[in-house]
Protein backbone atom coordinates (compact mmCIF):
# COMPACT_ATOMS: atom_id res chain seq x y z
CA UNK A 1 0.00 0.00 0.00
CA UNK A 2 2.68 1.92 1.30
CA UNK A 3 4.36 1.49 -2.61
CA UNK A 4 1.21 2.91 -4.12
CA UNK A 5 0.80 6.26 -2.25
CA UNK A 6 4.72 6.74 -2.98
CA UNK A 7 4.03 6.06 -6.84
CA UNK A 8 1.16 8.33 -6.81
CA UNK A 9 3.18 11.08 -4.91
CA UNK A 10 5.47 10.46 -6.98
CA UNK A 11 3.01 11.23 -10.37
CA UNK A 12 1.43 14.15 -8.41
CA UNK A 13 5.06 15.95 -8.26
CA UNK A 14 5.23 15.41 -11.37
CA UNK A 15 2.14 16.47 -12.99
CA UNK A 16 0.94 19.28 -11.11
CA UNK A 17 4.15 21.53 -12.11
CA UNK A 18 2.90 21.65 -15.40
CA UNK A 19 -0.60 21.92 -15.15
CA UNK A 20 0.09 24.61 -13.43
CA UNK A 21 2.42 26.12 -16.16
CA UNK A 22 0.12 25.50 -18.56
CA UNK A 23 -2.81 27.11 -16.38
CA UNK A 24 -0.60 30.33 -16.29
CA UNK A 25 0.37 30.50 -20.10
CA UNK A 26 -3.15 29.76 -20.77
CA UNK A 27 -3.99 32.98 -18.42
CA UNK A 28 -1.50 35.37 -19.76
CA UNK A 29 -2.75 34.37 -23.30
CA UNK A 30 -6.45 35.22 -21.93
CA UNK A 31 -5.17 38.35 -20.98
CA UNK A 32 -3.11 39.77 -23.50
CA UNK A 33 -5.72 39.19 -25.97
CA UNK A 34 -8.32 40.86 -23.15
CA UNK A 35 -5.82 43.66 -23.17
CA UNK A 36 -5.87 43.91 -26.89
CA UNK A 37 -5.03 46.26 -28.30
CA UNK A 38 -1.68 47.41 -27.18
CA UNK A 39 -0.35 49.55 -29.62
CA UNK A 40 -1.81 51.62 -32.55
CA UNK A 41 -3.17 49.39 -35.33
CA UNK A 42 -2.95 49.65 -38.99
CA UNK A 43 -5.85 49.53 -41.40
CA UNK A 44 -4.08 48.50 -44.75
CA UNK A 45 -6.19 49.92 -48.00
CA UNK A 46 -5.02 47.86 -50.72
CA UNK A 47 -5.76 50.89 -53.29
CA UNK A 48 -4.70 54.61 -53.61
CA UNK A 49 -6.55 57.49 -51.95
CA UNK A 50 -10.00 58.54 -54.33
CA UNK A 51 -11.51 55.36 -54.17
CA UNK A 52 -15.05 54.06 -51.96
CA UNK A 53 -12.31 51.69 -50.52
CA UNK A 54 -10.81 54.75 -49.29
CA UNK A 55 -13.83 56.55 -48.23
CA UNK A 56 -14.76 53.28 -46.04
CA UNK A 57 -11.51 52.96 -44.55
CA UNK A 58 -11.18 56.11 -43.31
CA UNK A 59 -14.28 56.59 -42.01
CA UNK A 60 -14.05 53.16 -40.12
CA UNK A 61 -10.60 53.78 -38.43
CA UNK A 62 -11.87 57.21 -37.45
CA UNK A 63 -14.70 55.57 -35.77
CA UNK A 64 -13.02 52.56 -34.60
CA UNK A 65 -10.20 54.61 -32.70
CA UNK A 66 -12.48 55.60 -29.44
CA UNK A 67 -13.83 52.09 -29.35
CA UNK A 68 -10.48 50.20 -29.25
CA UNK A 69 -8.51 52.69 -27.24
CA UNK A 70 -6.06 53.15 -29.76
CA UNK A 71 -5.30 55.19 -33.17
CA UNK A 72 -6.30 53.49 -35.77
CA UNK A 73 -4.36 54.76 -39.49
CA UNK A 74 -5.23 53.91 -42.72
CA UNK A 75 -2.27 52.88 -44.76
CA UNK A 76 -3.64 53.57 -48.52
CA UNK A 77 -0.92 50.72 -50.71
CA UNK A 78 -2.45 50.50 -54.15
CA UNK A 79 -1.24 48.75 -57.21
CA UNK A 80 -1.31 45.00 -58.80
CA UNK A 81 -4.83 44.84 -58.58
CA UNK A 82 -5.10 45.20 -54.52
CA UNK A 83 -2.34 42.36 -54.48
CA UNK A 84 0.55 44.43 -53.35
CA UNK A 85 -1.18 45.77 -49.51
CA UNK A 86 -2.62 42.20 -49.50
CA UNK A 87 1.09 40.59 -49.68
CA UNK A 88 2.27 42.82 -47.07
CA UNK A 89 -0.83 41.88 -44.63
CA UNK A 90 -0.03 38.00 -45.26
CA UNK A 91 3.51 38.52 -44.07
CA UNK A 92 2.27 40.28 -40.93
CA UNK A 93 2.18 39.21 -37.61
CA UNK A 94 -0.80 37.98 -36.46
CA UNK A 95 -1.53 39.94 -33.36
CA UNK A 96 -4.76 41.91 -35.03
CA UNK A 97 -2.61 44.85 -35.18
CA UNK A 98 -2.81 45.17 -38.79
CA UNK A 99 -5.66 44.56 -40.65
CA UNK A 100 -6.72 44.65 -44.39
CA UNK A 101 -9.85 46.12 -46.31
CA UNK A 102 -10.92 43.97 -48.77
CA UNK A 103 -12.94 43.92 -52.16
CA UNK A 104 -14.14 41.69 -54.35
CA UNK A 105 -10.60 41.18 -55.96
CA UNK A 106 -9.92 39.47 -52.71
CA UNK A 107 -12.08 36.68 -54.11
CA UNK A 108 -11.59 37.15 -57.83
CA UNK A 109 -7.21 36.80 -58.30
CA UNK A 110 -7.15 33.49 -56.79
CA UNK A 111 -8.51 32.44 -60.38
CA UNK A 112 -7.70 35.12 -62.36
CA UNK A 113 -3.64 34.93 -60.98
CA UNK A 114 -3.56 31.80 -58.89
CA UNK A 115 0.17 31.33 -59.46
CA UNK A 116 0.94 34.61 -59.14
CA UNK A 117 0.10 35.66 -55.87
CA UNK A 118 2.02 35.59 -52.92
CA UNK A 119 -0.38 34.38 -50.57
CA UNK A 120 -3.11 32.22 -50.03
CA UNK A 121 -6.82 34.08 -49.50
CA UNK A 122 -7.70 30.79 -47.20
CA UNK A 123 -4.59 29.62 -45.20
CA UNK A 124 -3.05 32.79 -45.00
CA UNK A 125 -6.19 35.05 -43.92
CA UNK A 126 -9.29 35.07 -41.14
CA UNK A 127 -12.19 37.14 -42.41
CA UNK A 128 -13.52 39.77 -39.84
CA UNK A 129 -16.64 41.27 -41.42
CA UNK A 130 -18.24 42.01 -44.08
CA UNK A 131 -19.26 45.77 -44.19
CA UNK A 132 -20.83 46.98 -47.39
CA UNK A 133 -22.03 46.70 -51.08
CA UNK A 134 -20.99 49.47 -53.10
CA UNK A 135 -22.68 49.87 -56.68
CA UNK A 136 -20.81 50.45 -59.67
CA UNK A 137 -22.20 52.61 -62.52
CA UNK A 138 -21.18 53.04 -66.54
CA UNK A 139 -20.28 56.82 -66.65
CA UNK A 140 -19.23 58.18 -69.74
CA UNK A 141 -17.75 61.62 -71.22
CA UNK A 142 -20.32 63.62 -72.12
CA UNK A 143 -18.69 63.75 -75.79
CA UNK A 144 -19.71 60.34 -75.86
CA UNK A 145 -22.55 59.88 -77.64
CA UNK A 146 -24.87 57.51 -76.28
CA UNK A 147 -27.73 58.35 -73.14
CA UNK A 148 -27.75 54.30 -72.37
CA UNK A 149 -25.94 51.29 -72.10
CA UNK A 150 -27.56 49.71 -74.99
CA UNK A 151 -26.59 52.80 -77.12
CA UNK A 152 -23.05 52.85 -75.96
CA UNK A 153 -22.35 49.26 -76.55
CA UNK A 154 -24.05 49.61 -80.04
CA UNK A 155 -21.46 52.39 -80.76
CA UNK A 156 -18.44 50.46 -79.54
CA UNK A 157 -19.52 47.87 -81.95
CA UNK A 158 -19.61 50.28 -84.92
CA UNK A 159 -16.26 51.68 -83.88
CA UNK A 160 -14.40 48.29 -82.76
CA UNK A 161 -11.13 50.04 -81.08
CA UNK A 162 -11.90 53.14 -80.96
CA UNK A 163 -13.68 53.65 -77.68
CA UNK A 164 -11.44 53.56 -74.57
CA UNK A 165 -12.41 52.64 -70.87
CA UNK A 166 -10.53 53.59 -68.18
CA UNK A 167 -10.25 51.24 -64.48
CA UNK A 168 -8.89 51.41 -61.51
CA UNK A 169 -5.93 49.16 -62.36
CA UNK A 170 -5.73 45.25 -64.17
CA UNK A 171 -7.84 42.67 -61.80
CA UNK A 172 -9.82 45.23 -60.57
CA UNK A 173 -13.90 45.23 -60.40
CA UNK A 174 -13.94 48.20 -63.00
CA UNK A 175 -11.76 45.94 -65.44
CA UNK A 176 -13.50 42.63 -64.65
CA UNK A 177 -17.11 43.92 -65.27
CA UNK A 178 -15.89 45.33 -68.33
CA UNK A 179 -13.92 42.59 -70.06
CA UNK A 180 -17.12 40.25 -68.98
CA UNK A 181 -19.42 42.42 -70.78
CA UNK A 182 -16.73 42.69 -73.92
CA UNK A 183 -17.01 38.60 -73.73
CA UNK A 184 -20.84 38.94 -73.16
CA UNK A 185 -21.27 41.47 -76.39
CA UNK A 186 -18.24 40.68 -78.66
CA UNK A 187 -17.41 43.97 -78.72
CA UNK A 188 -13.82 45.65 -78.90
CA UNK A 189 -13.28 48.63 -76.59
CA UNK A 190 -9.92 49.54 -75.65
CA UNK A 191 -8.52 49.38 -71.78
CA UNK A 192 -6.64 51.82 -70.23
CA UNK A 193 -5.62 50.52 -66.97
CA UNK A 194 -4.68 53.34 -64.07
CA UNK A 195 -3.33 52.88 -60.79
CA UNK A 196 -6.32 53.47 -58.88
CA UNK A 197 -9.81 55.35 -59.34
CA UNK A 198 -8.54 58.18 -58.62
CA UNK A 199 -6.32 59.23 -61.36
CA UNK A 200 -8.70 57.30 -63.61
CA UNK A 201 -11.90 59.58 -62.52
CA UNK A 202 -9.74 62.58 -63.15
CA UNK A 203 -8.48 61.46 -67.39
CA UNK A 204 -12.31 60.45 -67.94
CA UNK A 205 -13.54 63.67 -66.40
CA UNK A 206 -10.61 65.60 -68.77
CA UNK A 207 -12.17 63.53 -71.61
CA UNK A 208 -8.57 61.29 -72.22
CA UNK A 209 -10.89 58.31 -71.69
CA UNK A 210 -14.28 57.64 -72.47
CA UNK A 211 -15.76 55.37 -70.20
CA UNK A 212 -15.88 53.55 -67.01
CA UNK A 213 -17.42 51.60 -64.56
CA UNK A 214 -16.86 53.31 -61.45
CA UNK A 215 -18.43 53.35 -57.47
CA UNK A 216 -21.34 55.30 -57.23
CA UNK A 217 -19.75 56.85 -54.46
CA UNK A 218 -17.26 58.92 -56.47
CA UNK A 219 -19.11 59.39 -59.53
CA UNK A 220 -22.08 60.77 -57.86
CA UNK A 221 -20.74 64.60 -57.46
CA UNK A 222 -19.61 64.57 -61.56
CA UNK A 223 -22.48 62.88 -62.45
CA UNK A 224 -24.52 65.56 -60.06
CA UNK A 225 -21.95 68.68 -61.81
CA UNK A 226 -22.81 67.45 -65.19
CA UNK A 227 -18.77 66.27 -66.06
CA UNK A 228 -20.25 62.13 -66.35
CA UNK A 229 -23.05 60.87 -67.72
CA UNK A 230 -24.66 57.90 -66.10
CA UNK A 231 -25.57 55.18 -68.45
CA UNK A 232 -26.38 51.76 -66.33
CA UNK A 233 -25.51 49.90 -62.96
CA UNK A 234 -24.13 46.42 -63.49
CA UNK A 235 -25.63 45.41 -60.80
CA UNK A 236 -28.33 41.95 -60.60
CA UNK A 237 -30.98 44.57 -59.58
CA UNK A 238 -31.73 48.87 -59.59
CA UNK A 239 -29.67 50.18 -56.52
CA UNK A 240 -32.17 52.37 -54.15
CA UNK A 241 -29.63 54.98 -54.42
CA UNK A 242 -30.31 55.92 -57.59
CA UNK A 243 -33.67 53.90 -58.90
CA UNK A 244 -33.78 55.96 -62.08
CA UNK A 245 -30.69 54.32 -63.36
CA UNK A 246 -31.32 50.85 -65.37
CA UNK A 247 -29.35 47.63 -65.06
CA UNK A 248 -26.90 46.49 -67.63
CA UNK A 249 -28.98 43.38 -67.58
CA UNK A 250 -32.59 45.39 -68.35
CA UNK A 251 -30.81 47.03 -71.56
CA UNK A 252 -28.16 45.19 -72.65
CA UNK A 253 -27.19 42.03 -71.44
CA UNK A 254 -29.18 40.13 -69.70
CA UNK A 255 -28.79 38.26 -66.37
CA UNK A 256 -25.53 40.60 -65.84
CA UNK A 257 -24.57 41.03 -62.36
CA UNK A 258 -21.38 42.09 -60.77
CA UNK A 259 -21.97 43.85 -57.10
CA UNK A 260 -18.80 44.80 -55.19
CA UNK A 261 -19.10 44.29 -51.57
CA UNK A 262 -16.16 44.97 -49.16
CA UNK A 263 -15.16 44.11 -45.59
CA UNK A 264 -12.19 43.09 -43.39
CA UNK A 265 -9.76 40.23 -42.71
CA UNK A 266 -6.62 39.66 -40.73
CA UNK A 267 -3.45 37.45 -40.39
CA UNK A 268 -5.03 33.85 -39.95
CA UNK A 269 -2.50 33.54 -37.18
CA UNK A 270 -4.96 35.88 -35.22
CA UNK A 271 -6.63 34.51 -32.16
CA UNK A 272 -10.19 34.01 -32.31
CA UNK A 273 -10.78 36.12 -29.45
CA UNK A 274 -9.33 39.31 -31.07
CA UNK A 275 -11.15 38.30 -34.39
CA UNK A 276 -14.31 38.18 -32.18
CA UNK A 277 -13.60 41.16 -30.83
CA UNK A 278 -12.80 42.96 -34.65
CA UNK A 279 -16.01 42.19 -35.66
CA UNK A 280 -17.92 43.52 -32.66
CA UNK A 281 -16.23 46.95 -33.00
CA UNK A 282 -16.83 46.85 -36.41
CA UNK A 283 -20.38 46.33 -35.90
CA UNK A 284 -20.61 48.84 -33.88
CA UNK A 285 -19.19 51.43 -36.06
CA UNK A 286 -21.57 50.57 -39.24
CA UNK A 287 -24.69 50.00 -36.94
CA UNK A 288 -23.95 53.86 -35.42
CA UNK A 289 -26.76 55.79 -37.41
CA UNK A 290 -24.47 58.69 -39.11
CA UNK A 291 -22.47 56.28 -40.32
CA UNK A 292 -25.47 54.68 -42.32
CA UNK A 293 -26.71 57.50 -43.61
CA UNK A 294 -22.86 58.72 -44.87
CA UNK A 295 -22.41 55.27 -46.49
CA UNK A 296 -26.52 55.40 -48.16
CA UNK A 297 -25.80 59.00 -49.26
CA UNK A 298 -23.12 57.49 -51.64
CA UNK A 299 -25.54 54.47 -52.46
CA UNK A 300 -23.34 52.13 -50.24
CA UNK A 301 -25.54 49.27 -48.45
CA UNK A 302 -23.94 48.66 -45.12
CA UNK A 303 -23.69 44.96 -43.81
CA UNK A 304 -22.92 43.12 -40.64
CA UNK A 305 -21.70 39.55 -40.52
CA UNK A 306 -20.51 37.34 -38.52
CA UNK A 307 -16.52 36.11 -38.86
CA UNK A 308 -18.13 32.62 -40.38
CA UNK A 309 -20.74 34.12 -42.69
CA UNK A 310 -17.98 36.77 -43.86
CA UNK A 311 -15.88 33.19 -44.17
CA UNK A 312 -18.56 31.11 -46.26
CA UNK A 313 -19.31 34.34 -48.47
CA UNK A 314 -15.40 34.55 -49.52
CA UNK A 315 -15.33 30.66 -50.26
CA UNK A 316 -18.22 31.05 -52.16
CA UNK A 317 -17.25 34.26 -54.06
CA UNK A 318 -13.99 32.50 -55.05
CA UNK A 319 -15.95 28.98 -56.36
CA UNK A 320 -18.09 31.48 -58.48
CA UNK A 321 -15.67 33.62 -59.69
CA UNK A 322 -13.70 30.73 -60.35
CA UNK A 323 -16.49 29.17 -62.81
CA UNK A 324 -16.54 32.68 -64.73
CA UNK A 325 -12.82 32.41 -65.49
CA UNK A 326 -13.61 29.00 -66.81
CA UNK A 327 -16.09 29.70 -68.69
CA UNK A 328 -14.66 32.58 -70.36
CA UNK A 329 -11.58 30.67 -71.92
CA UNK A 330 -9.31 30.77 -68.64
CA UNK A 331 -5.90 31.70 -70.13
CA UNK A 332 -7.27 32.62 -73.20
CA UNK A 333 -10.23 34.32 -71.99
CA UNK A 334 -10.54 36.99 -69.44
CA UNK A 335 -7.65 35.90 -67.09
CA UNK A 336 -5.31 36.82 -70.52
CA UNK A 337 -6.07 40.89 -69.55
CA UNK A 338 -4.77 40.35 -65.82
CA UNK A 339 -1.25 40.56 -65.24
CA UNK A 340 1.78 41.07 -63.06
CA UNK A 341 1.87 44.56 -61.19
CA UNK A 342 3.90 47.21 -63.19
CA UNK A 343 7.27 47.12 -61.95
CA UNK A 344 7.15 50.44 -61.46
CA UNK A 345 4.91 50.14 -58.24
CA UNK A 346 5.98 48.96 -54.89
CA UNK A 347 5.07 48.45 -51.69
CA UNK A 348 5.25 51.82 -50.56
CA UNK A 349 3.19 53.25 -53.67
CA UNK A 350 3.73 54.61 -57.30
CA UNK A 351 6.95 56.80 -57.88
CA UNK A 352 6.91 60.11 -57.70
CA UNK A 353 7.03 60.24 -61.57
CA UNK A 354 3.44 59.13 -61.16
CA UNK A 355 2.10 62.41 -59.59
CA UNK A 356 0.29 63.71 -62.41
CA UNK A 357 -2.86 61.97 -63.62
CA UNK A 358 -2.47 61.39 -66.68
CA UNK A 359 1.47 59.47 -65.40
CA UNK A 360 -0.63 57.31 -63.24
CA UNK A 361 -1.56 55.31 -65.81
CA UNK A 362 -0.24 51.24 -65.16
CA UNK A 363 1.61 49.61 -68.05
CA UNK A 364 -1.67 48.21 -70.38
CA UNK A 365 -1.32 44.15 -70.64
CA UNK A 366 -1.07 42.58 -74.19
CA UNK A 367 -4.57 42.80 -75.62
CA UNK A 368 -4.72 46.53 -74.16
CA UNK A 369 -4.14 49.63 -75.87
CA UNK A 370 -3.92 53.16 -75.21
CA UNK A 371 -5.48 55.48 -77.13
CA UNK A 372 -7.37 59.16 -76.82
CA UNK A 373 -6.19 62.76 -76.95
CA UNK A 374 -2.05 62.80 -74.53
CA UNK A 375 -2.51 64.49 -71.97
CA UNK A 376 0.53 66.59 -71.69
Amino acid sequence: MQSIHRRLFSLFRLVVPGLVALTAFAGAAAWAQSDYPTKPVRLVVPYPPGGFTDILGRLVAERLTPILGQPVVVDNKGGGGSTIGTSIVAQAPGDGHTILLVALEFAVNESLIPGRLTYDVRKNFTPVIRAAYSPMVLVVHPSVKANSAQEFFALAKSQPGKITYASGGSGTGSHLAMEMLKTRLGVDIVHVPYKGNGPATTDLIGGQVQSMFLQYAVAKPHIDGGKLRVLATPGGKRSAAMPGVPTIAETAAAGFDVNPWFGFVVHSATPPAIVSRLNAAIAQVLKQPDVEKRLLAVGADPTVTSPKEFADFIDAEIVRWAEVVKTSGGEGGIAQFFVRPDPSETATGPPASTARASSARAVPPSGSRRRGRPSG
